[in-house]
């Protein structure tokens, strides 16, 4: 089993886990009070601009082979994703330019840019946003809720493309020499910070 394979393993729990929070259940049934969503928004558009330093940081660092993948990440990131963001988060009405960092979304960026010191090490710490997310977006968009604003998040996050970027980051870890018990230790850490990043503000 490769170790990005023992590391779905373990955070397969960790997703019901998620699942089950009061958040995600809104989300999934489209029923979410607005303020709670749009406080998230804000919340994850400080995340994302520090994500996008992550893969930044891990693609200076980077074989040859894979500086293209990081900076397609980073790009990708930055243009897509965050501008979806933009797009979803002016519907609900969020205040980007205002937004300031809560605790869980402090800790959660202070983690992932230490471990991104180190080229194998910052990969298993940020695999569980990629991983989790795509994983969440499948398993949602099974009974996708029917609040088309939410739909919209929850295809985001479904998307083939998002999946293929997840399976790329996989590949990478798969390839590092690192410490299988540390991977875990570190993909443990970073799946404790997306479950506590859904304690909405």
């Amino acid at each position: 089993m490769s170790i990005s394979q023992e590391l779905h393993a373990v955070g397969r729990p960790l997703i019901e886990a998620q699942l089950a929070h009061p958040t995600v259940v809104g989300i999934a049934k489209g029923d979410l009070a607005e303020p709670v969503f749009r406080s998230w928004l804000e919340q994850d558009y400080l995340f994302l601009l520090d994500y996008v330093r992550v893969f930044s940081r891990l693609a200076w660092q980077a074989p040859d082979g894979h500086l293209g993948d990081l900076v397609d990440l980073a790009h990708s990131t930055f243009h897509e994703e965050l501008d979806l963001h933009r797009s979803l988060s002016a519907e609900f009405g969020a205040d980007l330019g205002g937004a300031r960092k809560g605790p869980a979304c402090a800790a959660y960026t202070s983690f992932l840019l230490e471990s991104a010191a180190d080229y194998a090490e910052g990969l298993a710490a940020l695999y569980p946003c990629m991983w989790g997310y795509s994983t969440l977006g499948r398993i949602l968009a099974e009974n996708p809720p029917a609040e088309p604003r939410y739909r919209a998040w929850v295809d985001t996050y479904a998307h083939p493309g998002f999946a293929a970027l997840t399976e790329r980051i996989a590949a990478m870890i798969d390839e590092v020499d690192l410490d299988p018990a540390r991977a875990e230790e570190l993909f443990t850490r970073g799946m404790a910070h997306e479950l506590a990043f859904w304690d909405v503000p």
